[in-house]
């Protein structure tokens, strides 16, 4: 079998942080699994009935569903696809990696750009072979809402939280680790996936169509992978992984890799009901508050 990246591949990655591989999914597959993403998004956000104005910010970036696999059975051939996975793997030069979580961001029509952030400094994972497979499940042009990448950022040294979640966020596009740097943007095909560093400095550009731009993310970690002495997320913390300790619970499963067809099962570490950010993962995941006496 053919390996799923290429050398060449492998070697932009490292040298930019990002890498878009064509071809990792058929059309036959984003046929069948795009409807499922839609009935598991529309089931996570049937409660709200705001317009995009009277969104916050952040939410009229995208609508954000995380950890879809532990309650949408169905999605775990998309998450835990071999193919994507094994790329994952391939490029941070893991022999194996477990999932972070996965989740949908789905751009509305008219949604506002995705501020640039690096994603590692929101997650608590002291090691960085970390990335993002982002798949566009209809492709991603410029006008939809493609991503831009700075190249090279996650080499600078710069590892710096942005509060992308309140209010107005830092410009970390002005800072002098990124002196001279400007982004990339990159339209991704049907099919392919656009991977990028946990490091990399990365932003979207907003949704000047009509249609939803319609994207589910897996993300990977290397196997080993250990927590920080700060920070806190529901990966870790649902699990009792205190600092230093190894990342390995049935909330973090191997991604690759896995036999074909061989996927997880449901986690049963729980999620506090009254845990910061609580409202955005499965509500089957979050534990039942005991009944006061």
């Amino acid at each position: 079998m053919s390996r799923v990246v290429s050398a060449g591949q492998i070697e932009d990655f490292q040298r930019d942080g990002f890498v878009v591989v064509p071809d990792l999914l058929s059309e036959a597959e984003l046929d069948r699994l795009t409807p499922m993403v839609d009935a598991a998004v529309a089931s996570r956000t049937a409660h709200d009935r705001r317009r995009l104005e009277e969104k916050s910010r952040y939410e009229q970036s995208f609508l954000q569903c995380i950890n879809l696999w532990e309650d949408h059975p169905e999605l775990r051939p998309l998450t835990f696809h071999p193919r994507v996975a094994e790329s994952a793997a391939r490029l941070v030069g893991a022999e194996r990696i477990r999932l972070w979580h996965d989740q949908a961001l789905y751009k509305e029509a008219g949604g506002r750009e995705t501020d640039p952030h690096q994603d590692q400094p929101y997650w608590p994972i002291e090691e960085t072979d970390t990335l993002t497979a982002w798949i566009p499940l209809d492709g991603a042009t410029g006008e939809i809402g493609c991503m831009g990448y700075v190249p090279g950022s996650h080499r600078v040294g710069l590892r710096r939280f942005v509060n992308i979640f309140f209010g107005n966020p830092e410009d970390v596009l002005a800072r002098p680790e990124l002196a001279g740097a400007t982004p990339v943007f990159v339209e991704v095909p049907r099919g392919a996936v656009a991977f990028h560093h946990g490091l990399t400095v990365h932003l979207a550009r907003p949704n000047r169509s009509t249609r939803v731009r319609r994207v589910h993310t897996a993300i990977f970690f290397r196997d080993g992978s250990t927590r920080a002495k700060v920070g806190i997320h529901q990966s870790v913390d649902r699990a009792g992984i205190r600092p230093g300790e190894p990342i390995r619970s049935d909330a973090t499963p191997i991604a690759w890799p896995r036999g074909a067809g061989d996927f997880p099962p449901t986690p049963t570490s729980r999620i506090a009901a009254n845990s910061l950010g609580s409202h955005a993962w499965p509500p089957t995941a979050l534990a039942r508050p005991t009944a006061s006496r």
